[in-house]
């Protein structure tokens, strides 16, 4: 269908523009003089040379799903009908993919789709936890309150992820760029300081020896290095994407050192975030345990939820499998427990995330503060070892020369 550019005035004088879907012109006039409009200028809009290739159209972003939904609350809040909201939010987004998308849903939900059966068909922005949650706020009644707890969880859960990949991602960078160098100094200068070494006559002390053995090496074999880097990386990844080898790398992550710790509070975090909002919003706990496990991003974390899972079906509590494992610590099942009782589990389990968020928030600080010291301490060391290597023969020289 046409897309129509248009500019109109309304009866107070103020001056609008937008876009629509019409068959032909004189439809596109019409549905314009339907909103009292006095239209200035109306065209065809071009089309897109980009539109039909899928990896050149931008993204919907987390911040654009966040705003359409605090949006469509506001209006749905205020008696707006479905259609008119979503009509005027795919006119308002600046993403033209996002547009793409809300047009098709405005247009499903005018041909007798609920909301919730239009997002599934666009799984890419909308996953099965904002779609289930959505169906359950228009059998309730109460979607404006859904989207509202919707978009409050879209935040925390981004706000979440972000940290780790901060926290992740600042020695990753440094230690990659202290590779670089190390590269580039074994590569082009190592050599430069051979060259001067062999007038000397005298036998390298270790050190250089060492890092001369080191230059020539990756002169020689700088592109097989490259390679068994990339294989490495790939091996790894193929490794990852079956089934057994995501089992083990999920459990030898759960596992490092310092990392470990903070996956785990990651993991209890977004588990008791999405549960609580689940069953806040009316979702059956059976139903929102499913999802909560396709969405937890780690395969020991989906399966303990499985199990529980499985507990509740055969009449059993929350608690009991979850103390079963190492990642839920005590504290988080007595809590639960005690929300199990009290019949407020879901308001238990938004304590438990507020608390472990900042948990994590302090990990994070923590984290950062243990790793500027060493990374400084493996920079200086292998930089500055390479260095010293090469100048202490010049040292020796210049003792006997004494």
């Amino acid at each position: 269908m046409p897309i129509y550019q248009w500019v109109a005035v309304t009866k107070r004088g103020r001056r609008l523009k937008g876009e629509l879907d019409a068959a032909n012109e004189k439809m596109a006039l019409g549905q314009l003089k339907k909103r009292n409009l006095t239209i200035k200028k109306l065209k065809a809009k071009p089309k897109d040379m980009l539109a039909g290739l899928s990896f050149m159209q931008p993204k919907v972003t987390k911040k654009d799903l966040v705003i359409f939904t605090r949006q469509f609350s506001t209006m749905i809040d205020a008696g707006l009908p479905l259609v008119q909201g979503l009509q005027i939010l795919a006119e308002q987004s600046e993403n033209p993919t996002f547009k793409a998308i809300l047009k098709e849903i405005n247009r499903d939900v005018e041909g007798g789709s609920t909301l919730a059966e239009a997002m599934k068909k666009h799984p890419q922005v909308f996953d099965s936890l904002f779609v289930n949650l959505v169906a359950a706020g228009e059998v309730g009644g109460i979607l404006d309150t859904i989207l509202r707890r919707l978009a409050g969880f879209i935040e925390k859960a981004e706000k979440l992820k972000s940290q780790i990949k901060g926290a992740m991602t600042y020695p990753i960078v440094v230690v990659a760029i202290a590779i670089i160098v190390i590269s580039v100094i074994l590569i082009f200068v190592i050599p430069v300081f051979e060259d001067m070494f062999k007038g000397f006559g005298k036998a390298l002390p270790a050190p250089t020896q060492i890092v001369v053995n080191m230059s020539r090496f990756m002169k020689s074999n700088f592109y097989w290095c490259f390679a068994a880097v990339f294989a490495i990386y790939y091996a790894f990844k193929k490794y990852r994407s079956t089934t057994g080898g995501r089992k083990t790398t999920d459990t030898l992550f759960l596992k490092l050192p310092v990392f470990g710790d903070l996956l785990k509070k990651t993991a209890v975090a977004r588990f008791t975030r999405t549960l609580g909002t689940m069953l806040a919003s009316g979702v059956p706990i059976l139903d929102a345990l499913e999802i909560v496990a396709k969405t937890s991003g780690n395969m020991v974390i989906e399966e303990i939820i499985y199990e529980v899972r499985g507990s509740i079906a055969e009449g059993q509590t929350i608690a009991e499998p979850l103390s079963e494992n190492d990642v839920f610590p005590g504290m988080v099942i007595q809590m639960i427990s005690v929300g199990e009782a009290t019949g407020a589990l879901d308001t238990m389990l938004e304590k438990i995330a507020d608390f472990y968020d900042d948990e994590v928030d302090a990990a994070v600080s923590a984290l950062t503060s243990m790793l500027e010291p060493l990374l400084m301490l493996f920079l200086g060391g292998s930089i500055g070892g390479l260095v010293i290597a090469m100048y202490l023969p010049i040292f020796q020289m210049a003792a006997a020369m004494g």
